[in-house]
């Protein structure tokens, strides 16, 4: 006796489903679609900045060899001119947009 009217439950869940699952679904994909995200364009400029403050440090720890001798060395030629140009960088950009 209940295993009839669960079957018929059953059913009618899973027409429930198939009716309105795809439109509860398709409501989060219409906003995602609706507000596309504008592209980061990065210059040729910056990703020279970019390449060459990864490259730098790397040069002048193959030089220096930190991990044999001093590692405060490495910091003041290695690292150090690289963030003192991006930091540079940073406050020049801030002056120019306002």
């Amino acid at each position: 006796m209940f295993s009839g009217i669960q079957e018929i439950l059953l059913l009618v869940i899973i027409i429930l489903g198939i009716l309105f699952l795809p439109r509860i679904l398709n409501r989060g994909a219409e906003t995602r679609q609706a507000a596309p995200r504008p592209a980061i364009v990065i210059s040729g400029k910056m990703r020279l900045a970019v390449a060459a403050s990864v490259i730098w440090p790397a040069v002048v720890a193959a030089f220096l060899q930190p991990w044999k001798q001093d590692l405060s060395r490495y910091l003041y030629l290695g690292i150090g001119p690289v963030a003192l140009i991006w930091i540079i960088y940073w406050v020049f950009t801030g002056f120019r947009k306002k």
